[in-house]
């Protein structure tokens, strides 16, 4: 039997993280909880459950979720996020791994909830993740907020049945707020690369973003929240060059 250590970053996650620590009872060997000094509840709640609990001033997603595997007792470790569940079939296949662990990683599908609706389009499915993996064979990587688990000599992980549950916004404000968030750090690395977008971009990428994600990847039929969805993406991905652009407009008026 291979012990498996599940690492979980939090930052005001009282919403999300019992539901997370209560889908992993049984597959987990140990619970490791690295929080970015929540204000809410989160800490009193992991109190509830056998967790080792530490605290860490965010990083950066990428930095943050290297961190956190320096606190796993384990080499195999499960790595996820507060919003998200383990279904009753991916747990079945975690626990043949744990009795047999034959690969250096693990990749599943992860299936959303938007807002009280499973999205089974859009391009968020099936969005496959590497989240089960020998910790000492890889590490994270990626851009600011696009993190991914990475295996040395990019050797391909195996995929295994079940879903991962993402429980992702519960509203459409909540949805709006991240993008406001999300598009000012995405606006930095195009910055900071020295990519400032040309005028046809900033009009034709929001529209072939909703034309891809509604039409080609089938939103449509998500009904409403696919209608949502897929605006909004169009809309981020049009705020994200607009933000970029007055980036380099600040700096060039102040040369």
């Amino acid at each position: 039997m291979f012990p498996i250590s599940v690492v979980i970053i939090t930052y005001n996650e009282e919403k999300n993280i019992e539901r997370c620590l209560r889908s992993v009872q049984g597959v987990a060997d140990e619970i490791v909880v690295l929080d970015s000094l929540s204000t809410d509840r989160t800490k009193e709640i992991c109190g509830q459950y056998k967790v080792k609990f530490i605290e860490q001033p965010f990083l950066g997603y990428v930095e943050q979720k290297n961190k956190a595997l320096e606190f796993a007792t384990y080499p195999h470790v499960l790595s996820l996020d507060a919003d998200e569940v383990l279904s009753d079939e991916l747990k079945t296949s975690i626990f043949e791994i744990k009795e047999q662990w034959q690969h250096d990683g693990y990749c599943f599908n992860r299936l959303t909830n938007y807002c009280g609706t499973w999205v089974h389009h859009c391009g968020w499915y099936p969005d496959r993740k590497l989240r089960l993996f020998d910790k000492r064979k890889g590490s994270w990587t990626g851009t600011t907020i696009h993190e991914r688990y990475l295996l040395n000599d990019n050797s391909a992980p195996q995929h295994i049945p079940g879903d991962l549950l993402h429980y992702s916004y519960y509203t459409v404000d909540q949805h709006i707020d991240q993008i406001k968030k999300f598009t000012t750090m995405m606006a930095q690395v195009q910055f900071q690369k020295g990519k400032c977008p040309g005028f046809l971009k900033l009009v034709l990428n929001p529209l072939w973003c909703f034309i891809r994600q509604y039409f080609v990847r089938l939103g449509f039929l998500d009904g409403y929240h696919g209608l949502v969805i897929c605006s909004l993406s169009a809309c981020a991905n049009f705020i994200k060059y607009t933000k970029t652009r007055e980036l380099f407009s600040a700096r060039d008026q102040g040369e």
